[in-house]
């Protein structure tokens, strides 16, 4: 998944998304994307509720 954004991804990253291009539930989706939010490499972008959506972090906000 993370190469698919570092590709390019075109659009917003949402957990349906991650969900459909992973081929697992919406909840295995939402706790990959969480973690992966806890460790720095993704952000969560402006919004909330159900149109929470993700884009990569900064290079300098991802911890070493």
């Amino acid at each position: 998944m993370l190469n698919r954004l570092l590709d390019g991804f075109e659009g917003h990253l949402t957990t349906s998304k991650y969900a459909k291009l992973a081929q697992c539930s919406t909840d295995t989706a939402l706790r990959d994307v969480r973690e992966l939010v806890e460790r720095g490499i993704l952000a969560q972008n402006e919004g909330g509720g159900r149109s929470t959506s993700y884009r990569l972090a900064e290079p300098d906000a991802i911890p070493e």
